[in-house]
Formats: structure tokens, C-alpha cells, sequence
């Protein structure tokens, strides 16, 4: 089933005709709102940093888009506005907002003002059924509250999710979150570590590192788990791997993935944040961080890593490569060319996503370091990870563009030729003995 699928047997399941719907990942919903729009009332994009505004024009006028005031989230809502003429949208002053930020805690009151008072434009449906909690077409779902129905998406990677906002909108909605593998971060990340090549990026990290029977493995940053339960089943018992991340919800989700696939036995989550690891030193043999370096402090991250690794310790880092182009297989004009194959540059002040990376875990004290940029290959255009990123070109080319854009993708998918790769930073140091 696709999301749309799920979604729709969802909302029958709780009985709701019409209901208000907010996401921070539009291609969770862009399929109800291109074909199914009658069964959406209000619609609120908070915080989007990809978003392909053709999937929205039937329902534009419905559209609440919050941004930040720069970056990303700035960028795409801007250009959306102008292809979404009937759209709203909200700036929250003076902030940024990168595609991991905390929004709804840092800004709580006002975006539960805006959502209300948007919202309150147009009638959703009361739902008929009475269930508080369950799972239905493998979307788990949450009910709290009374009156009109919201659905909430998970965001990508914010920690708090919407559970700030819960009760101001509670008092107006019968708010149901939502969770589960095939909705927000989550999907994505599994869709990701699904990748051939991305799973080969990952084993030659792990082989580098060459991790020995009985030694403990640390992952900073694990997300949903997706590359905990392949190292599981790689490795069997024989090593404890321990998956920290600072995202609550990610962690729930992730050993709900772990008890499915019955590696939990094998894998410990626990809460924490790379810049200060809650682990004594020397604690583990290895450590790997994959993708979450951008995010924060990254020298301190480094540090903390090294901290807690013994002696002769390996520690593997990978990044995405922001300062390389990213690659479609397509021939198109150059001035589409030259839009597409910058990639988003989405870093944290302190973060990293280029070649500085090898340059820092060597000042961050590690010898004999192996270096290995790789690409990422994706080919699934159904997936959610292809849809994050072929929105994000979407959103950057004109009318007059996307005829062609949309005449030689297709020609490459007829030919089954359709695939694009982007780099990554990729390396393995040792902690001196």
C-alpha cells in the first residue's frame, strides 16, 4: 500500500470524511491532496524543507505554510507561494529552522495560534469511532481531545514531534498523531538503508572498523535503526550494539523495528546527545555516527566519540558531501542541469557535511585514517528518500522547466534507466593506544 492508501483506510477506519492535516514532510501527503482532496479540510506544511507545490494547486487555498525567516524551510515556501497563489503562509520571525529543528517546542504558542486560527476557516469532520489508540494499515494512531479532526504526521528528525503543542490544540481538535514505518523520518530512513548502495557504503564502513567478537559497538545518532538491525543480523550475538539518539519518538520507533525484526535482544536504545555521550570513558571498542554530524557540534562530537572508545579503538564518520554535485540520470538542458546538481545546503553552524571531516577527526586526535567518499545511489521513485529529494529539484524550476523535466524522467523510467547518486563523506580512524 501506498501512503495515500494507508492514510484513506485510516480515516475510514476512524470514520472521518473530511479532515484537517498537518505535515512537515508534504510528500507523506501529496497524494490525498492531488487526488483525493475532498477529504481534506485545512492543511498545514510546518516547516518544510522540500515541498513540490504542483501536488497542492487543486487545494492551494487550504494551504498554511510555516517557515523560518532564512534557510531552507524559507526557501522552498517562498517559491511554493508564488506557484500557490490562494496559500497562506507564516513566518516565524527571527528563526531558522533546519530540517532538524525542535520547531513546535521553540515556538509553541504561536504556531498552535496560527494552526487554530487557520484551521478554524474550513469544516472537518467529528470522527464516529471511539477508539483512543491502535494500528490500522500500519499506521499507529494516538486520539486525544474533541471536536473536529486533525491528523499530525511525524516531523523528520525534531525531537519533541507535536507534543508541545498538544494541549492548546486538544482544546479544539480531536487531534490524532500519527507514527509508524511508512509515515515522516522514519519512512525515510528505512527507505534509505534499503538502498544496495548505501548498504555498501555501510559494510565497507563496518569492515574498515572490523569489529571482533565480543567487542561493543556504539551507533551516535541511530535514528530509526534502520543500520543497527542490519549490523544485527550481520554480526548475530556476538557483539552488543548500543544505538543512542537524542529524538525520543525516533528511539520508540526504532525498538518497535528491533522486537519486529528480533534483533532487540542484540541492540540496546538509549537516549543521549553527541556532543556529551552519556557513557564513561573507554567504553566501547568501536563507534560509528552516519549522517548526524551536520547537525551539531561536530569537533565536539569527534571528542566525545574518541572519549568514549578504548585504546586502539575505531571510529567511523560519514557525512553527507554538500561541496560535490549530485548526479541524475538525465540529459537536459544546462540551465536545468545547473539548478539540480547543487545539493541542498542544509549544515548547522558548527556542523559538517564536506572534505573538512578528514581533516578533523585527524585534529581530533585519530591516526591511520582510511578516507572514502562514496555515492549514493537511489532508483526507487516511489520511495519516500527519491521523493524527499526530486521535490526539492521541483521546487527550484520554472513553469516552462518542468515539461522537460517530466518528459525525460519518464523516458528514463520506461527505459529503467532512472536513478540519481549523491555523495557522501566516508571515513575510519583509530584511536591511538
Amino acid at each position: 500500500m501506498s501512503p495515500t492508501e494507508r492514510l484513506l483506510a485510516l480515516l475510514d477506519h476512524l470514520g472521518i470524511r473530511h479532515a484537517h492535516i498537518a505535515t512537515q514532510m508534504p510528500g507523506d501527503i501529496a497524494g490525498l491532496a492531488s487526488m483525493h482532496g475532498e477529504r481534506l479540510a485545512g492543511i498545514v506544511l510546518c516547516v518544510p524543507t522540500r515541498l513540490d507545490p504542483a501536488q497542492y494547486q487543486r487545494v492551494g487555498d487550504r494551504v498554511l505554510m510555516i517557515s523560518g525567516v532564512r534557510g531552507l524551510t524559507a526557501d522552498v515556501t517562498t517559491r511554493a507561494a508564488e506557484r500557490l497563489p490562494g496559500a497562506t503562509r507564516h513566518v516565524l520571525g527571527g528563526y531558522d529552522a533546519p530540517g532538524w529543528a525542535d520547531v513546535v517546542a521553540e515556538r509553541t504558542s504561536e504556531i498552535a495560534d496560527r494552526m487554530t486560527g487557520f484551521l478554524a476557516r474550513f469544516t472537518a469532520s467529528v470522527p464516529t469511532s471511539s477508539k483512543s489508540e491502535g494500528t490500522h494499515a500500519e499506521i499507529t494512531y494516538r486520539v486525544e481531545g474533541s471536536g473536529p479532526a486533525l491528523l499530525l504526521l511525524p516531523f523528520f528528525l525534531a525531537p519533541s514531534q507535536w507534543a508541545p503543542a498538544m494541549a492548546d490544540l486538544t482544546k479544539r481538535f480531536t487531534v490524532i498523531t500519527l507514527g509508524g514505518p511508512h509515515l515522516g523520518g522514519v519512512a525515510a530512513l528505512e527507505d534509505r538503508a534499503k538502498a544496495p548502495t548505501y548498504q555498501a557504503m555501510f559494510r565497507t564502513l563496518i569492515d574498515i572498523m572490523a569489529p571482533k567478537p565480543g567487542e561493543a559497538i556504539l551507533d551516535v545518532g541511530c535514528g530509526a535503526g534502520s543500520l543497527d538491525r542490519l549490523l544485527a543480523k550481520r554480526l548475530g550475538s556476538a557483539n552488543p550494539i548500543t544505538a543512542m539518539d537524542t529524538n525520543a519518538f525516533l528511539l520508540s520507533e526504532a525498538a518497535t523495528l528491533a522486537r519486529a525484526e528480533g534483533v532487540d535482544g542484540t541492540i540496546r536504545f538509549v537516549p543521549g546527545n553527541a556532543e556529551t555521550l552519556p557513557f564513561p570513558d573507554a567504553s566501547f571498542d568501536c563507534a560509528f555516527s552516519v549522517t548526524v554530524l551536520e547537525e551539531c557540534d561536530a569537533d565536539r562530537a569527534i571528542a566525545e566519540m574518541r572519549r568514549v572508545v578504548k585504546p586502539g579503538g575505531r571510529i567511523g564518520i560519514v557525512v553527507r558531501a554538500i561541496d560535490m554535485p549530485q548526479w541524475w540520470n538525465l540529459t537536459l538542458p544546462q540551465d536545468i542541469t545547473d539548478k539540480i546538481v547543487v545539493p541542498p545546503q542544509s549544515v548547522a553552524a558548527r556542523g559538517v557535511a564536506d572534505a573538512s571531516l578528514y581533516r578533523r577527526m585527524r585534529e581530533g586526535g585519530l591516526v591511520d585514517l582510511t578516507c572514502f567518499p562514496s555515492l549514493i545511489t537511489l532508483d526507487r521513485p516511489e520511495g519516500p528518500i527519491w521523493r524527499y529529494r526530486e521535490d526539492h529539484v521541483l521546487s527550484l524550476l520554472s513553469s516552462e522547466q518542468m515539461p522537460t523535466w517530466h518528459a525525460t524522467r519518464d523516458t528514463a523510467q520506461r527505459a529503467g534507466l532512472l536513478f540519481m547518486a549523491h555523495p557522501m563523506h566516508c571515513a575510519v580512524g583509530v584511536k591511538p593506544a
